[in-house]
């Protein structure tokens, strides 16, 4: 009987990945490919408009993203702020902003929290920021509100939400900014509303966004609250005067703390003053999308308060598990290219004690993804 020669282990690995390679129309349909991106700005900012405070939803293949939109107009750079949306199918390609409050400096609609269905129609949580007199930020008349839609385009005019009880005046509540509005999960049909009051997060609840009940207590220190639900935890995402904070609960009254997210801060002159306001947006299971999204704004070179009216981008990253975080064009001057050049290596390791097994280079390369699972990076500061 003819003996066959054992074939290595690390050679049918490879070539199963040329057999992917030549055909590609057997591979399963690819999520949005996030690291194809050429950059984490979504929106850019300039020394006329900021983009702040983002909030997102996710519908029919297209991204709907809502943020504070500043404009500095005429020589004494007059401030118009407003809440503004776009949409896109790729992340990449964004629409002109649409305006969707009126422009009052006494009210001065900003920060939508979250956007999400009750009763068959879309609602979203927002702030109002008086600056009447050219302050620089909102004075003493700051509350939070609620808007509907019936399509995500038409949005009413902000209703008060009256968190701290249905009994209480509207110039008792107190100043009061960044609402997030979530379900609870174990208890279908009560809604939570995290809010920053004093420099903390408070909490109230709800059944039908008329009766408010506050509870005692604060969550956290900061500002811009985001909740997410995950294997029956609660994520919280919160913002101190820099970074994304994260936390977790099973309860709503014990928070670990697990991270402090400051991206590529270091590396970005666009987010050096403070990165901030993150928003997550939770595509995990959506075979389109497949992963965590975070949106938030980052301001710079200078403080935020020196340019809190311009400049101020939205960037994106994303996750697969809350903690570690990928943007655009990670390493993309160091940890890329050595991570091609290992690949050479180790390819070249295999295949040239064997003449029948080599390649050409430059022909696997750009499948790289497709064979070798790209690395995972702690992005954690």
């Amino acid at each position: 009987m003819k003996e066959v020669a054992a074939v290595p282990l690390s050679r049918i690995w490879v070539l199963y990945g040329l057999g992917l390679m030549a055909a590609p129309h057997c591979l399963p349909a690819s999520p949005l490919p996030l690291s194809a991106l050429p950059s984490p700005i979504l929106l850019q900012g300039s020394d006329t408009v900021a983009y702040r405070d983002p909030a997102a939803v996710y519908v029919n293949g297209v991204f709907h993203l809502f943020y504070t939109y500043n404009q500095s107009r005429g020589e004494n750079q007059d401030v118009r702020m407003a809440v503004g949306a776009s949409t896109s199918s790729d992340l990449i390609h964004w629409t002109p902003t649409r305006i969707l409050t009126r422009i009052d400096p006494n009210l001065n609609f900003c920060s939508p929290g979250d956007v999400f269905r009750w009763h068959g129609e879309w609602r979203m949580c927002v702030t109002s920021y008086p600056r009447p007199n050219g302050e620089v930020y909102g004075n003493q008349n700051a509350r939070i509100w609620l808007m509907r839609s019936p399509d995500l385009a038409d949005w009413s005019e902000p209703e008060i939400l009256r968190v701290k009880g249905p009994d209480v005046p509207r110039e008792n509540i107190g100043r009061m900014i960044d609402p997030y509005i979530f379900e609870d999960r174990s208890d279908p049909g009560r809604w939570w509303c995290f809010f920053k009051q004093d420099g903390k997060i408070h909490r109230s609840w709800t059944r039908d966004f008329e009766t408010w009940t506050p509870v005692a207590g604060t969550i956290a220190e900061g500002e811009n609250a985001c909740v997410v639900v995950k294997d029956g935890w609660y994520y919280l995402f919160s913002s101190p005067k820099n970074g994304i904070a994260v936390q977790r609960s099973r309860d709503l009254e014990h928070w670990d703390h697990l991270a402090l997210l400051t991206f590529g801060q270091e590396d970005w002159p666009w987010a050096r003053g403070r990165i901030t306001a993150g928003f997550v947006l939770d595509l995990h299971a959506d075979p389109a999308v497949g992963k965590y999204l975070m949106f938030f704004h980052g301001t710079g070179p200078d403080p935020e308060p020196k340019v809190f009216d311009t400049r101020a981008c939205l960037g994106l990253a994303w996750s697969d598990d809350l903690v570690t975080w990928q943007w655009p064009g990670i390493g993309a001057d160091s940890v890329d290219a050595k991570y091609d050049k290992t690949i050479h290596e180790e390819l070249r390791t295999i295949l040239d004690d064997d003449q029948k097994y080599r390649l050409q280079f430059g022909i696997i390369l750009p499948f790289r993804s497709r064979i070798f699972p790209p690395p995972a990076y702690s992005l954690i500061r």
